[in-house]
């Protein structure tokens, strides 16, 4: 039986939906979720997954593992999107659909541990301020804030630790070393009872923490004394500013990365309770999801921050 025209695929229409396609799964790639995609596509989520789904069935293989916050890519999807990227961007930017040269860029999402912000990369960021860059900060623990990347609600985020998988890329940002400290009142008799009774020399003395679980302060203990924390809190706050304020003035000692207590160590506000020769280090991590940003700020904020820590 011979088709008429009307009854063939319409080949241009059946090429535009394929790109498509590849359109929403690459913005899927970049952002992480289905959600964020939809927002940046102006689609519904159904319709991102439908096209997502409808991508899988063409290809015959999984493209994202679902994930209770965002998407994971798979293999096949990093590899779809390292030969597609380029073209599709070339291809946006050359019929107009990309974003406008002159456009304001949009807010850059920064999340980080508030101290670290607050101290150091706050402060250095602050030329591109005065330059129109503008930055939408949250702050919170490591563990949130990466879900929450993976979700599409940030561009860049600070990192205590190196985010697992393949859905972030991370690149050391900078090393903070912890010191144990106390007032110069508590830290005379202390340091010297430490010294020759070890950490026991602290039982009775109001220990400072950022948290219940005390992580920062059974690193401490682990790495430098070789044996567990066996003690609580007298008290927990979520912000180390406020942990180095209650040693200032005396309430007790506490663990701190250096750079957070630096000036109060200079003056004598604060006192050393030991130096060991291998103080414990961690590093944090700048991360971001894989892929390009069509935003350029999110570049010069990346950059800016990359060459800061080196001093820091």
């Amino acid at each position: 039986m011979r088709h008429s025209e009307t009854d063939r695929p319409n080949g241009s229409a059946a090429a535009a939906s394929d790109l498509n396609l590849l359109r929403t799964f690459l913005a899927v790639y970049r952002s992480g979720s289905f959600t964020a995609a939809a927002r940046l596509l102006g689609l519904s989520q159904p319709t991102v997954t439908t096209q997502i789904r409808s991508l899988e069935r063409q290809t015959g293989r999984e493209l994202f593992e679902r994930r209770p916050r965002g998407v994971a890519p798979t293999a096949v999807a990093d590899e779809l999107a390292a030969r597609i990227a380029a073209p599709l961007d070339a291809l946006a930017e050359a019929t107009g659909h990309g974003p406008p040269s002159r456009a304001r860029p949009a807010p850059v999402h920064l999340a980080g541990p508030a101290e670290l912000l607050s101290t150091r990369a706050l402060p250095a960021l602050a030329p591109l301020v005065a330059e129109g860059v503008r930055l939408r900060v949250s702050t919170g623990l490591s563990d949130r804030l990466l879900d929450e990347l993976r979700s599409g609600r940030h561009d860049l985020a600070i990192a205590t630790s190196r985010p697992r998988g393949r859905t972030l890329t991370a690149v050391p940002l900078a090393d903070e070393e912890f010191v144990l400290v106390a007032a110069p009142a508590l830290a005379g008799g202390l340091r010297v009872r430490l010294a020759a009774e070890g950490p026991g020399a602290l039982h009775g003395v109001p220990l400072l923490a950022y948290a219940e679980d005390l992580p920062i302060v059974r690193r401490y203990w682990r790495h430098v004394f070789g044996r567990r924390l066996n003690c609580h809190a007298a008290v927990s706050v979520p912000d180390l500013r406020a942990v180095l304020a209650l040693v200032v003035a005396g309430a007790g000692y506490s663990v701190l990365p250096r750079y957070l207590c630096a000036d109060e160590l200079a003056s004598g506000a604060v006192a050393l309770l030991d130096e060991p020769v291998d103080a414990p280090i961690n590093t944090g991590f700048l991360v971001q999801r894989p892929g390009t940003s069509d935003n350029p700020h999110v570049v010069l904020v990346r950059d800016r921050l990359l060459r800061a820590a080196r001093a820091w």
